[in-house]
Order: C-alpha cells, then structure tokens, then sequence
C-alpha cells in the first residue's frame, strides 16, 4: 500500500501542508507515524477522504487549481476491470477525472486505488500516467 506525507497528501488534495495538518488533527484523515515520526496517510485513506472533499466542496474558496499541458496529478479513487475494457478515476484537487482504457493497460501500469498518477487531457480523451 502507498503512503503519503502530509505534504504530498495536501499537494494532491490541492491544499496547504498547514491545512492538510489540521484536518489529520480534527480527525478528518487518519495518519499513522513512521519510525522517523513523520505523519502518513495511507494511499487508500487519502483517496476516499479525496472523494469526499470533493463532495463537500472546497472550504477554502480563494484557493487556486491550475492544469499545466492540461496535465491533472491526482490520487486514484476507483479501478473498475472488465474483460477487455477499464475505468479508471482519478480525484486531482477539487476535480474528478474518469478515463476509459484497456484492462491490459491498467494492469501493465499496475494502477489501484490510493496511488498517485496523472490524468492528461487531449481534447476529449484522458490518458493515464503512473507517477
């Protein structure tokens, strides 16, 4: 399983590592320390808490999300595997990314919920890179 400093996690929640703290000290996301003492979220905490911030909507209005080369990094909140085909959902800050692509894909990439990778938009498709 993936885990992620409270830096990296603010980074893809959008947010600031003060919020991102504050929200593990409300209790809104568990953390766990490591041996050095650093607080972790693990991957699949931080997708589902992804997820709900996203619902909820933003408590910080004046924060500001940009798309680079409309390249969106964000944390995987859903895999769905057919025979042939796969969904793939990615939640980047305040937007929820979905891309159909080929199960074969999905499995080379070794995609699942609670790791990081970056959805990038070319008109109306949206590939997928592992980070």
């Amino acid at each position: 399983m993936q885990r992620y400093t409270i830096g990296q996690a603010a980074r893809l929640l959008g947010v600031s590592p003060d919020t991102a703290r504050r929200w593990a000290d409300a209790g809104r996301v568990n953390t766990h320390r490591d041996e050095g003492g650093r607080r972790l979220v693990d991957g699949r905490d931080l997708a589902a808490f992804s997820v709900e911030l996203a619902k909820g909507g933003s408590e910080d209005e004046d924060a500001s999300y940009t798309s680079v080369r409309n390249a969106f990094p964000g944390i995987v909140t859903a895999v769905k595997l057919g025979d042939v085909a796969a969904q793939v959902e990615i939640q980047a800050g305040p937007h929820r990314l979905v891309s159909l692509l080929t199960r074969e894909a999905v499995e080379e990439l070794g995609l699942e919920v609670g790791m990081e990778a970056t959805a990038r938009v070319k008109s109306t498709n949206v590939h997928i890179d592992r980070s």
